[in-house]
């Protein structure tokens, strides 16, 4: 029988579960699970910029376990990305951060252009 798994800290939820090529119905993708706490990997360790050591702590999980589940989240986005499938965030044994719980802001996901609050700029008009 194979041992129990740890919950996994994460900071925040997702906004949304699901992303998709453009032009492409969903009806007809197939699509690859990402686990919200290989979401969480993810934007420790490549939004965030911590090193492995530091997010595993934030996640409350080894160091080599973070690594599996940083692997992994890599390969699944990297399959959806090259071979056009849709990307569905969902399940994963996990609990809410205790700051995240107590009321703080959420970490809110950047949207591409033209999401709420965003103007659209021309060329040459970058920050």
């Amino acid at each position: 029988m194979p041992r129990p798994r740890h919950c996994r800290r994460v900071g925040c939820l997702p906004q949304a579960n699901f992303y998709k090529p453009r032009g492409i119905p969903l009806s007809v993708l197939q699509h690859v699970c990402l686990t919200v706490d290989e979401l969480e990997a993810i934007r420790l360790a490549d939004l965030g910029g911590l090193y492995q050591e530091q997010a595993a702590e934030k996640m409350n999980i080894s160091r080599q376990t973070f690594g599996r589940i940083l692997e992994s989240a890599h390969k699944k986005i990297a399959d959806a990305l090259v071979n056009a499938k849709a990307l569905k965030i969902e399940g994963g044994i996990i609990e809410l951060d205790a700051i995240a719980a107590a009321g703080e802001p959420p970490h809110r996901f950047r949207r591409g252009p033209g999401g709420p609050g965003r103007h659209r700029r021309g060329r040459g008009q970058g920050r």
